[in-house]
């Protein structure tokens, strides 16, 4: 299993979980399933990555994509529980600073409710 994704709905907020990593093999296979979220109607979506372990500036891309399509769309992305790894490669872009990154599930759905 390179790359594992659960969507679950959570009143009118969309949560999709990642497990594995997320890279340039895996990449449009997230792209793919992110667009069908989208598609779906989804305009508050968090991505918890607690289980991924791994992600690569194409992931990055995706991630960004994604922000900028729910924004168009009068919509909002949150993400939380990087592991250590992931929270690095956030740091080093500066993703930290241009994406709604939250510690907890709990603390990124807490004003949303």
């Amino acid at each position: 299993m390179m790359l594992d994704m659960v969507k679950e709905r959570r009143g009118i907020e969309t949560i999709v979980s990642f497990r594995g990593s997320l890279f340039t093999e895996t990449a449009g296979e997230a792209q793919a399933y992110l667009d069908e979220v989208l598609a779906a109607g989804a305009r508050r979506l968090l991505l918890d990555f607690e289980q991924l372990d791994f992600m690569s500036s194409a992931g990055l891309r995706i991630l960004l994509g994604t922000a900028k399509a729910l924004a168009g769309a009068g919509g909002e992305l949150r993400i939380c529980s990087l592991d250590r790894t992931v929270r690095e490669v956030f740091k080093m872009s500066g993703f930290d600073t241009l994406l709604s990154v939250y510690e907890s599930r709990s603390a990124a759905l807490r004003d949303w409710a």
